[in-house]
């Protein structure tokens, strides 16, 4: 991915490149203008456009044929406005190259076109503390995220895809791929705000799944109630966690090691069992994971949501159920084979 590269939407100054690009519409404008005055006048289209330019960029050839009053006013005109618009369009040019503004138009279009061909990524909205952790873990992980932020500065050399914009806002969803993502996690400082994100991302695509940061308790169920699959309160699981490790150390230290420890491949994952498995009709016992594979089955999700912790061996195998297990990233290949 890049770095420092943003698609922006809405809150970035566009004004120069705005203009330039004005600027540049208004001496296209002069030239039409000219090239049909001067055809009236009775010159060929060719001779016509050749007296404008040579008018409008003041090079001093003389005229193709000799011009009465009329003529003489209107390449006064020409004179001023053309070569007034093409000393701004010049000024502006040179303002938007010094300034950077021309690199940061190119290089969102870059970014608008690599997101456009991003699917199946999470839109991170929130690029605090939060949401940046969320996205490190993310990538970790394996999958890709687009970072969405209202604050330019801040997002300022991450290295994911950036969208700068207000999350709240349809345009900016829209602008980080939403309709092709997977999931959207709403990371900003209020509950308020990630109360109208989960909303707009509900509405846009009904089939996401969105987790959502509460601050208040109180926020918990109405995130819920707007759309929200999880609802996430940092600061309790921040106490639940130290709270662990002082009545349970060892088994916090253990979930500590098997679920964010980076350095370690002995991770703690999930199987989805796909349809049409080898797996699918066996028993656990029958499977056999732990000796073929190398995984630890330590629970098993079905269908309809709920766990089999500590699962009997002789627990049916079916698909879509999820299996919960500890192993290496060798394991889950060889899992993952075993199951096609």
């Amino acid at each position: 991915m890049r770095g420092g590269v943003r698609a922006t939407v809405g809150v970035v100054n566009y004004t120069a490149i705005g203009r330039l690009q004005r600027a540049i519409a208004m001496v296209f404008a002069v030239g039409v203008v000219g090239t049909f005055g001067y055809w009236l006048f009775g010159m060929s289209l060719t001779d016509a456009s050749y007296q404008t330019v040579t008018t409008v960029t003041t090079v001093g050839f003389r005229e193709l044929q000799d011009f009465n009053n009329l003529e003489q006013w209107f390449t006064i005109f020409i004179i001023i406005t053309g070569v007034s618009t093409v000393l701004y369009t010049f000024t502006l040019a040179v303002q938007v190259v010094v300034e950077g503004q021309l690199r940061d138009f190119v290089g969102r279009r870059l970014m608008d076109r690599e997101i456009s061909k991003m699917s199946g990524h999470t839109v991170v909205c929130g690029w605090g503390r939060v949401g940046r952790a969320v996205a490190d873990d993310l990538v970790h992980s394996g999958h890709s995220v687009v970072v969405v932020d209202a604050d330019a500065d801040r997002v300022a050399g991450v290295s994911y895809p950036t969208v700068v914009g207000d999350a709240t806002l349809d345009s900016t969803l829209r602008a980080a791929g939403i309709e092709r993502a997977q999931a959207l996690v709403a990371a900003l400082e209020g509950d308020a705000e990630n109360l109208f994100v989960t909303l707009s991302a509900r509405a846009i695509r009904p089939s996401l799944f969105i987790v959502a940061r509460a601050r208040q308790d109180e926020s918990v169920p109405k995130l819920a109630n707007a759309g929200a699959d999880r609802v996430v309160n940092p600061q309790e699981l921040g106490a639940a966690r130290m709270a662990s490790f002082v009545s349970r150390p060892h088994v916090a230290e253990f979930v500590d090691v098997v679920m964010h420890e980076r350095s370690l491949e002995f991770r703690m994952q999930e199987y989805d069992v796909p349809e049409g498995s080898a797996l699918a009709g066996k028993t656990l016992r029958e499977a056999d994971l732990r000796k073929r594979s190398g995984v630890l089955v330590l629970a098993l999700r079905r269908v309809d949501g709920t766990f089999t912790t500590n699962p009997d061996p002789d627990i049916v195998i079916e698909p879509h159920q999820v299996l919960i297990a500890v192993g290496g990233d060798d394991d889950f290949e060889r899992l993952d084979k075993l199951a096609h």
